[in-house]
């Protein structure tokens, strides 16, 4: 199996590369440096365009920069300026990794757009670029890093390699967020294609993970303009907290993590349990009817509040401490 070499305690990552989608700013910047902190070798990609709902010229001056940051920090890095929606500028993305690293070890998708709009005033686009940015992006680079780890895997005669797929989803999902209804689609289908991932990837030596992150960036700058930052010390809003499980996640000791989501902010991770079946109910004859069903699960709502559903809006009161 394809570790990387033993090196000191604050280096694990020695040894290996990382391509860490929207890098240029916010979450992925932060996650882009942890990842040279820790030893990686990164391709810092971004498509650079201004507006968090995408709109713009893209640029290749965000990615370029944190890449030369990298570098000035003594690590490796190279920008990659490529769209992640569009899957052959994704499969470049990969490749990049390969011919500049010698290979593709950790993944760290991280690219986004915003486009809010409750659900009868969207439009089309809307809810098509969301999608596409956000869960076909996920895809495109999973899909590349999957066949590259499989090949890998394959030449070694079968034997496991080394990789890493770090998702981002959102607590928007797991609260449903009523004005982001295409954001929320798109990171609920990403927690999907991770778990789905995780253990198609499994036998490869490969793992996949997803974390929702809260920290304030230029996606979420509305969204936390109430929440003052402290006048000493780190922000607890601050993208520099959610690096560090990033990091984590990408390393040799998070082996046995896989197909996990994790809640992280604020000097705080929470791991979120699957779904349970809450209530069960069978049928007296072969099939339900109308009625049978009115008088079972009627009465089983009757008292429930009117706003409890399906969405876990307390992981929005969950903080340190």
């Amino acid at each position: 199996m394809a570790l990387p070499q033993e090196g000191s305690p604050e280096r694990p990552l020695e040894g290996l590369s990382a391509v860490v989608t929207g890098a240029g700013r916010g979450l992925g910047r932060a996650e882009a440096l942890e990842l040279a902190r820790l030893g990686a070798a990164v391709v810092v990609n971004d498509y650079g365009r201004p507006g968090r709902d995408g709109s713009g010229a893209s640029s290749a001056g965000p990615a370029e920069e944190v890449a030369a940051e990298i570098r000035d920090r003594g690590g490796r890095a190279v920008a990659h300026t490529g769209d992640v929606s569009d899957f052959r500028q994704a499969r470049e993305l990969v490749r990049s990794a390969v011919e500049e690293f010698g290979r593709l070890d950790v993944l760290v998708n991280n690219a986004g757009i915003l486009r809010d709009r409750m659900v009868f005033s969207m439009t089309e686009d809307e809810w098509d670029s969301v999608i596409r940015v956000h869960l076909k992006g996920h895809f495109n680079t999973t899909h590349f890093a999957a066949a590259h780890w499989r090949e890998r895997s394959k030449a070694a005669g079968g034997e496991k390699v080394y990789g890493r797929i770090v998702n981002t989803s959102s607590e928007a999902f797991l609260a449903g967020s009523a004005g982001q209804p295409n954001y929320a689609a798109a990171k609920g289908g990403i927690v999907g294609l991770t778990t789905s991932t995780a253990l198609a990837l499994a036998k490869y030596g490969v793992t996949a993970n997803v974390i929702c992150p809260r920290a304030r960036t230029r996606m979420t700058e509305d969204v936390f303009a109430g929440f003052q930052r402290p006048d000493q010390g780190l922000d607890p809003l601050a993208p520099e907290h959610v690096a560090p499980l990033v990091g984590y996640l990408a390393a040799p000791a998070a082996a046995r993590v896989n197909g996990q989501l994790l809640v992280v902010h604020g000097g705080m991770v929470a791991i979120v349990e699957r779904p349970r079946v809450q209530a069960k109910f069978d049928s007296k004859q072969e099939t339900f009817t109308y009625d049978e069903l009115d008088a079972l699960l009627t009465p089983h709502y009757a008292d429930r509040p009117a706003g409890e559903t399906f969405a876990a809006a307390e992981v929005l009161g969950l903080t340190r401490g």
